[in-house]
């Protein structure tokens, strides 16, 4: 069964100067032209005419412009008839619409050489009736090229004055859509940067067929430059949404009749002007909705927010009257933290959003900070906001969960064991690391040593020459004395495990006993060792 072919790529608009004029097919009707006759380059009709030209000297390409109707007589080529040949191919290059030209007194007929190269080109060749004046020709195709772009000016003012109105009025991304859809007829989709749709409006069909074509050409949407070029049906146009040097996403227009002209894009391109306008608002509404909320919760987890938490908190959503855990994420040391702490932001908001509607978000300086229900899965939570941060930015983040937190007079210790977790899991697991308070075992109690400075110390006297990591021997052998520790002094497995024959290890533990002490038959050195290398594990902390 035959299936409907897919639509193409979008055309991406230009956003330069918008191609004002009359295609060569209109200038055709006007009435001077009454007699004209096309003889070549019928695939050229949609040229755009901006201005016209007289030839009047044999040079003429270094006078001549684009979107240009030229006019002859032929009498500038009259004593060298064979430069005619050569004529359509330059004037093609030069990006002129079409050539008119009178016969009959200085040239009797166009070469067939030039007519085969104009159809070839697609370069409209127009027989001129010679009882028709150029300034005939001249007066009235440009008071037809003033006249449409007067016409399309005056649209475009008065589309650009009712987006305007939508904005005054209030209206966001989904009112300025409706608006474009009703002044082209066309379906219309506000696009993000990562090319999801923000708002669509038009007939229910073709906003289906627009959204699906925007999802098969969701890289080029995200990622091909402003001004590319891409279909030829017309059917669909694309511009983009910039608001201070940054671009905020993209506008889509679909036509199932194909009927998307230049002046519709001009007009898309002033919706885009206005689109940027209500991104730029909802920008500043939510980067103060997003402090005060920041603000609050920062209050809140540090011992300062009053006795009214839980009523302030219901003011932005937020439950903190039941059981809680406190999550905090931070980038990664290897990431660029000032580029990518709003998309953390952003992503931590939209998974918080999807597991617990009521859960509080916020980002600080340096973390993301949430406060979820003791019920909600945590960790999957997380590998939410993962998944959606890494589609948007190349880094990755730590995150730490809390014990379970009763009341907001607890949330402040709950936010200490979710920094404690996330940072001694960066260290303990590598980045992306997420750990719970609970499960970090011995290592928190470690990581409630304040005196770093001690913990080093103890190190370097419990281990020696094996605590340095600038020996690769050494480095070997503190290896060997951990997977023994691991495996309780069972001297096959740890030959098992580091791939020695027995005699092997057996002379290694032998070296080990001499440079560290009698370890196989001291209980309390061994837990000296054991936990001097769990210190050397989480060394930077």
């Amino acid at each position: 069964m035959p299936t409907e072919p897919s639509p193409p790529a979008p055309r991406l608009a230009s956003t330069g100067t918008i191609i004002y004029g009359v295609s060569v097919g209109e200038v055709l009707g006007v009435s001077t032209l009454a007699g004209a006759r096309l003889i070549a380059g019928k695939g050229g009709l949609d040229r755009i005419v901006q201005r016209l030209n007289v030839m009047e000297v044999p040079d003429i390409l270094a006078w001549v412009k684009p979107h240009e109707l030229l006019l002859t007589t032929g009498y500038p080529l009259r004593n060298t008839p064979q430069s005619l040949g050569r004529l359509v191919a330059d004037l093609d290059e030069r990006g002129l619409a079409a050539l008119g030209i009178k016969l009959g007194r200085y040239v009797d007929e166009l070469p067939a050489e030039m007519v085969e190269q104009a159809d070839r080109l697609g370069f409209p060749l127009i027989l001129l009736p010679n009882d028709v004046g150029f300034d005939d020709i001249l007066n009235q195709v440009l008071t037809d090229i003033l006249n449409r772009q007067a016409a399309i000016l005056a649209r475009a003012e008065e589309a650009h004055r009712a987006l305007v109105q939508v904005v005054l009025a209030g209206g966001g991304l989904r009112e300025v859509a409706a608006e474009v859809s009703g002044l082209l007829d066309v379906a219309v989709a506000a696009v993000d940067g990562a090319g999801h749709v923000l708002a669509t409006a038009g007939a229910a069909d073709d906003v289906t067929t627009l959204c699906g074509a925007i999802a098969r050409e969701a890289a080029a949407l995200v990622g091909t430059p402003t001004g590319a070029v891409g279909g030829t049906d017309g059917r669909y146009a694309v511009v983009p949404v910039v608001a201070g040097g940054h671009h905020h996403g993209r506008l889509v227009v679909y036509s199932p009749t194909g009927m998307i002209r230049d002046s519709d894009v001009g007009i898309l391109e002033r919706a885009a002007t206005v689109a940027a306008l209500v991104v730029t608002k909802q920008e500043a509404v939510t980067a103060v909705e997003s402090k005060y909320r920041a603000d609050f919760l920062r209050d809140v987890l540090t011992g300062r927010g009053g006795t009214r938490v839980a009523e302030r908190a219901r003011a932005f959503g937020w439950d903190l009257e039941r059981p809680v855990a406190v999550l905090v994420a931070e980038i990664d040391p290897d990431g660029e933290e000032y580029s990518a702490q709003d998309r953390l932001l952003t992503a931590w908001v939209s998974s918080v959003r999807r597991h617990d509607p009521r859960g509080a978000v916020a980002g600080f300086s340096h973390e993301v900070v949430a406060i979820v229900g003791a019920g909600v899965d945590a960790t999957r939570l997380t590998r939410d906001a993962q998944a959606a941060f890494a589609e948007s930015a190349p880094a990755t983040f730590s995150t730490g969960m809390s014990r379970v937190a009763q009341g907001a007079e607890t949330l402040p210790d709950a936010y200490g064991q979710a920094i404690k977790a996330a940072r001694v899991g960066r260290q303990l697991h590598g980045a992306g690391a997420v750990a719970h308070f609970d499960q970090l075992g011995v290592y928190r109690l470690l990581s409630l040593v304040n005196d770093t400075a001690e913990l080093h110390a103890f190190v370097k006297e419990t281990l020696g020459p094996l605590a340095g990591d600038d020996d690769a021997e050494n480095a070997d052998l503190r290896r060997t004395l951990q997977v023994l520790l691991e495996t309780n002094l069972n001297v096959a497995e740890t030959a098992r495990r580091l791939h020695f024959h027995y005699n092997t290890l057996r002379y290694r533990i032998g070296k080990l006993e001499r440079m560290l002490g009698g370890f196989t038959e001291d209980a309390h050195l061994r837990l000296n060792l054991t936990l001097a290398l769990h210190v050397l594990r989480m060394r930077g902390i």
